[in-house]
């Protein structure tokens, strides 16, 4: 039986088939943090090319195929110069990656990369508004069916972790890998319980599936800790 593609294997398939127009490749999130959780986290990876043009997605075909047949995420794909000129659209996800990467192939990309705070915060607060909406909408729709409803909360779940891993980089503190302690970080400075959450922490952390039972706090709880995160992050200056 032949092995599933590592990212090592892709690192190798597109340096052969891009050559000298790769120009990094990493792999980011779980996979690089140490909290990959198998058969529930994605691999991610990033891919920074000379250009983009028809002649790249060609030369790229046969290894992403393999890569995304494996289960994999495509890999992301910027432009050096969009990669130069984007920290300012996605702050969040650039200090994300940049806390929690490996280079693959190619060069360093992170040289004159600047994520200002303020646009960080901005990006933070919209992210957590429009998270609490869609949340509620949820909640309001599927309140009286916990079966519909754990589903929607877990897989809202990583979003909300890389949300409070961001809260607790601008509050100046080195941001926990883990789901456990980093919710207890973040919660000690929102002013939200984290102990109401665990379930939630302990799926992100490879548990046992989220269940909810009619009543049940939880729900009710996310959503309250998401707001008072809102509201922290707002009045951040």
């Amino acid at each position: 039986m032949a092995r599933r593609p590592t990212a090592e294997w892709l690192a190798e398939a597109l340096t052969g088939a891009l050559g000298g127009r790769l120009v990094a490749l990493l792999l980011y999130g779980s996979a690089a943090r140490g909290d990959h959780v198998p058969g529930r986290s994605d691999v991610n990876t990033l891919l920074i090319v000379d250009q983009a043009d028809d002649a790249l997605f060609a030369a790229l075909g046969p290894a992403v195929r393999a890569w995304t047949r494996a289960g994999h995420p495509a890999p992301l794909i910027f432009t050096e110069r969009e990669w130069r000129e984007s920290a300012d659209a996605f702050p969040i996800e650039y200090e994300d990656i940049r806390h929690g990467h490996r280079l693959l192939a190619g060069r360093d990309p992170w040289g004159g990369i600047a994520v200002r705070r303020d646009e960080l915060r901005r990006q933070l607060e919209r992210e957590l508004r429009g998270k609490l909406l869609r949340l509620r909408q949820a909640y309001a729709a599927l309140r009286d069916d916990p079966k519909r409803l754990a589903p929607v909360l877990a897989g809202s779940a990583a979003g909300f972790f890389t949300m409070l891993r961001a809260l607790v980089r601008l509050a100046g503190r080195p941001a926990p890998a883990a789901a456990a302690p980093l919710l207890r970080e973040a919660a000690a400075l929102a002013g939200f319980a984290p102990e109401a959450l665990d379930r939630l922490a302990a799926h992100a952390a490879g548990g046992p599936a989220l269940r909810l039972a009619r009543g049940d706090e939880l729900p009710a709880r996310y959503l309250e800790a998401v707001a008072r995160t809102a509201e922290y992050v707002n009045r951040l200056t």
